[in-house]
């Protein structure tokens, strides 16, 4: 297992990302904080341009590859939305095309948006690990780099992220984030460490995608099939190994959370904050709002990971309440 990036590693990336992402806020909102029962803090990474925290993992994930590679002849990736944006994103930013590969039936809005990005967009299979294989297929065939969901790369680009919230908040007991192939909460690990911080990292599954939970329990990679209605970003049937290890080592603990307690928590960001926020960013603050007694009282943080959910979706889970 590589280790994660140190201080110097994740200031000296943040030097060239920020100019092109500036960082994000970091807000207590009181109403959440008396709807949680304590000091809540959100990373609102809702605000970057592509509406979702994984922008600058893409981001330096491409500077390094052209840095290496500079006559890559394209890049291609499987997604269920938000990456597939930031890869787009960072790609055009270098004047190379993407092609991204999405399942049947997903979100039409985000399709659409990550078209408006200059996507050559492809539908495959009924699920993400279907789309995933057929990249990799493609990526053989057309000669293009395949962009993995899970890299070093990404996560040192998303620690920026983690160590501004981490540095700019009072010092947190325990921070929430929800977990789909791992590197926001791995950047979140590598931020604390390089902080030499005493926060305690709490990671976020779904009820129904529970492979990374699972796998938490078991110590090792277990396969299990993801059937969630609303948190697409976290539906992950199959965990990276090297993800695992860091978590592992780093993470406290895994919350699950159902789908039902996330839309109750989209509702309650929507309600206290006026912000929209994607099945992901809901099941983290979905954990939270199920503790009880664990967080009573405490300084609290929470990654707010992304408002990319479409409007007939939203429009559903404002409904229910």
């Amino acid at each position: 297992m590589r280790p994660l990036p140190g201080l110097s590693e994740i200031e000296s990336i943040a030097a060239e990302l920020c100019s092109v992402v500036p960082p994000t806020p970091q807000i207590s909102w009181p109403l959440l904080n008396a709807r949680a029962g304590c000091e809540l803090w959100v990373k609102h990474e809702n605000h970057t341009a592509i509406g979702s925290f994984k922008i600058r993992g893409a981001l330096n994930y491409v500077n390094q590859l052209m840095a290496r590679e500079p006559r890559v002849a394209g890049v291609i990736a499987a997604t269920r939305g938000n990456f597939g944006q930031a890869v787009t994103f960072a790609a055009a930013r270098r004047g190379i095309p993407a092609t991204i590969v999405v399942p049947r039936g997903n979100s039409a809005e985000k399709n659409r948006a990550m078209r408006a990005l200059g996507a050559d967009l492809l539908e495959h299979g009924e699920d993400f690990q279907a789309a995933l294989i057929r990249s990799r297929e493609l990526a053989a065939e057309r000669h293009l780099h395949w962009v993995p969901s899970f890299h070093r790369d990404l996560v040192w680009g998303i620690a920026v992220s983690a160590l501004d919230f981490l540095r700019r908040t009072p010092e947190l007991d325990l921070v929430y984030a929800p977990i789909g192939m791992g590197s926001g909460v791995c950047a979140l690990i590598a931020a604390r460490d390089a902080l030499r911080l005493p926060t305690r990292i709490v990671g976020v599954a779904s009820l129904q995608a529970p492979a990374i939970a699972l796998s938490y329990d078991a110590g090792r990679v277990v396969a299990a099939a993801a059937s969630t209605r609303i948190a697409d970003g976290m539906a992950c049937s199959e965990p990276d190994g090297e993800a695992l290890g860091h978590i592992l080592s780093g993470a406290e603990r895994i919350v699950r959370v159902s789908d039902d307690q996330t839309e109750a928590a989209m509702r309650a960001y929507f309600s206290d904050t006026h912000n929209v926020a994607e099945g992901a960013a809901g099941a983290a603050l979905a954990a939270i709002l199920g503790e009880g007694a664990a967080v009573r009282g405490k300084r609290v943080g929470v990654v707010f990971t992304g408002g990319n959910v479409d409007s007939g979706t939203f429009a559903r889970v404002l409904a229910a309440s």
